[in-house]
């Protein structure tokens, strides 16, 4: 069964031809159109963006902000969320998530360590993970650590009610495999 992702963005990008690629529904949400109170999208997976916190490069926080009730309720209702590097030294960049993460913003390039064996620990899949960009690395969150580098966690992951959420700094495409097993394992759920 073909699942409905959104992809939260200011404009297009190529992101949301590959993840159409993959054989999933992509549609693009707009901060404005996140941040507006009548919005009620209906999705299986929430993807955003590395960069998302940069002001250089989009202005998806303040309506992620403006929005974390939503997401919140969506998590807690099954909906699923996929959130990539903030893109910038905010230590605040997650505070619109439901649980504690704290950002710093490194670009490292390295080897990818796997702590743990969950499923999500398939998002990089293909990938040489001696060779891995990173544009930071989490140094204090209340997710279980999935991935590492250089000892830092760089992929965590948190269960919110019957949804989940996946945190990552890895400047990668996950893998096709993850993406439709993710998206298709999921309940369409109101944003």
């Amino acid at each position: 069964m073909n699942r409905h992702c959104a992809l939260l963005w200011d404009e297009k990008t190529v992101f949301s031809r590959f993840i159409e690629e993959c054989g999933l529904t992509c549609e693009h949400v707009t901060p404005h159109l996140l941040a507006a109170p009548f919005y009620r999208g209906c999705y299986s997976t929430l993807i955003i963006p590395a960069g998302f916190a940069n002001p250089s490069y989009s202005r998806l926080l303040p309506a992620l902000r403006a929005s974390s009730g939503r997401i919140r309720r969506y998590m807690e209702a099954g909906g699923k969320i996929i959130v990539f590097g903030a893109g910038i030294d905010r230590a605040d960049a997650y505070d619109w998530l439901p649980f504690d993460v704290t950002y710093c913003h490194q670009h490292r390039d390295g080897g990818l360590e796997c702590v743990s064996t969950h499923r999500c620990a398939s998002l990089f899949a293909g990938y040489d993970p001696e060779s891995i960009e990173s544009d930071g690395y989490f140094s204090d969150h209340h997710g279980e650590v999935i991935a590492k580098m250089g000892g830092s966690a760089v992929l965590i992951r948190s269960d919110v009610g019957n949804g989940e959420v996946i945190v990552t700094t890895i400047h990668e495409y996950p893998s096709r495999a993850f993406l439709q097993e993710f998206c298709k394992g999921s309940l369409e759920t109101f944003l």
